[in-house]
């Protein structure tokens, strides 16, 4: 006698579905929001690693962001990028040149201002397992994003179990790249003027002004 196929097809679309919006995964993320967007101002330092398996590539850099509200300063080894809210700066020091564009809200690049809510647009997103990173418990989560033409094709979220701040997280391209972001110092204890936010091209003589708005 033939098993009905209806309750098997039924069980591995619900299955699919959980995996994909996993409620788990967002009970975490949610936690994790909440954290973060009750906090004025922060000043967070952090490694960046980029490895490649198939191209032997290691490498570390150290960087810094400070972030308030919608508005974000980045500064790594080989630039500096500026947001206000509404214009981005990218510093480039080794070519002297700073180029100024519009700040479109809507991009999908992953904006330092608001790393802690991007799953919350075109993601979907599973629980893995709890991890141990660096000596802290961490909850492990996905996100994977809906458009197959997406520039990284998952985002690995490492969250401190017991107070949901984030540890680490990890962005996967299609070329095999993997840029590691680990949180080595954190500060919310800061006070910073709107003004840091804009970058001031008369304390940088002789850069190069490319104005692309």
């Amino acid at each position: 006698m033939k098993k009905p196929l209806l309750p098997v097809f039924l069980f591995f679309i619900t299955f699919a579905l959980s995996a994909q919006y996993d409620p788990k995964a967002l009970e975490i993320l949610e936690a994790m929001s909440k954290k973060y967007r009750t906090v004025p101002s922060f000043e967070a330092s952090f490694s960046y690693i980029l490895t490649n398996d198939v191209e032997k590539i290691n490498e570390e850099f150290k960087g810094k962001m400070t972030v308030k509200g919608d508005k974000y300063k980045l500064v790594l080894p080989e630039q500096e990028v500026v947001n206000n809210g509404t214009t981005i700066w990218t510093y480039l020091p080794d070519a002297k040149e700073v180029n100024i564009d519009k700040f479109d809200p809507g991009s999908e690049d992953l904006n330092p201002s608001k790393f802690y809510d991007i799953y919350k647009k075109g993601f979907k997103y599973l629980y893995l397992e709890d991890k141990t990173e660096g000596g802290v418990l961490c909850e492990v989560v996905d996100l994977v994003p809906e458009k197959k033409d997406a520039q990284y094709y998952k985002v690995r979220m490492n969250i401190v179990k017991k107070d949901k701040s984030i540890q680490s997280w990890t962005m996967f391209d299609k070329a095999g790249n993997r840029y590691k972001y680990l949180i080595t110092k954190f500060n919310t204890a800061l006070k910073v003027d709107d003004a840091f936010f804009t970058f001031d091209t008369s304390k940088y003589p002789g850069v190069e002004v490319i104005d692309l708005r």
